[in-house]
């Protein structure tokens, strides 16, 4: 019995010491592009295509680009409407939606290249608008065989390429989007030009400037034709 709990002891600190120390798993999966909404403050994996999925007015959209094994490889920064969204105007008829898109790490891609830094979108569209759609207005979509492969040129090859022995950490750092101007919104009204104080009276100048001209010739003939009489009378 004491030999029993002995091991029992030293199995529990191994595991203990194991949960403590590592920081990642080995496993097989696959590199590919994750779908995931973010809704009561968290990324949940997409239980549905995006082509399926019609997200509604006020919704956040992600896509995620890693080697991913049974756990998902969530976006790393967080689905804040109000930040990528809050400074683009509602408008009646259309939906707002923002659209995160993280490309992942270097140790994701399969050839170690720096991918884009991760991004925030909001995406102003049609209120049947599909998650599909969302991510076409705003990146070039490279799909094969029903799947997105590439967003943006990146990665410009490869599809759910399975990975053998993968090394997933245990939490990914978080990254600040860079927030991108709105996609399919209504431009700004700008307000007309009003006439400047020194361009109206330019017309003015003119009518009254003939006006002088018409006065003094009318002078002119006035003093003429006294001058004239005066010299008739005397004669």
């Amino acid at each position: 019995m004491i030999a029993k709990r002995l091991v029992l002891t030293l199995l529990t600190g191994l595991l203990l010491a194991g949960t403590v120390t590592t920081t990642a798993h080995a496993e097989d999966g696959y590199r590919f592009w994750g779908y995931y909404q973010y809704t009561g403050g968290q990324w949940a994996f997409a239980q549905k295509g995006s082509e399926a999925v019609v997200p509604a007015d006020g919704s956040v959209e992600g896509w995620r680009f890693a080697v991913g094994g049974a756990k998902p490889r969530t976006p790393r920064a967080a689905g804040d409407f109000n930040a990528i969204c809050g400074a683009t105007p509602a408008e009646t008829g259309k939906k707002r939606v923002a659209l995160v898109i993280d490309s992942g790490t270097p140790a994701d891609s399969a050839s170690g290249a720096t991918p884009p830094p991760a991004s925030g979108t909001c995406v102003v569209t049609d209120l049947k608008a599909t998650g599909a759609k969302i991510l076409a207005a705003v990146k070039p979509v490279r799909i094969e065989k029903g799947l997105t492969c590439g967003i943006d040129g990146y990665p410009a090859t490869g599809c759910g390429d399975q990975v053998k022995n993968i090394s997933v950490p245990a939490t990914d750092e978080p990254v600040k989007l860079e927030i991108g101007a709105p996609v399919g919104a209504a431009p700004a009204p700008s307000a007309s030009p009003s006439p400047s104080a020194d361009a109206q009276p330019a017309k003015g100048h003119k009518v009254g400037w003939a006006g002088g001209v018409l006065i003094l010739l009318i002078a002119v003939g006035g003093y003429l034709t006294s001058r004239r009489r005066t010299k008739f009378l005397k004669q």
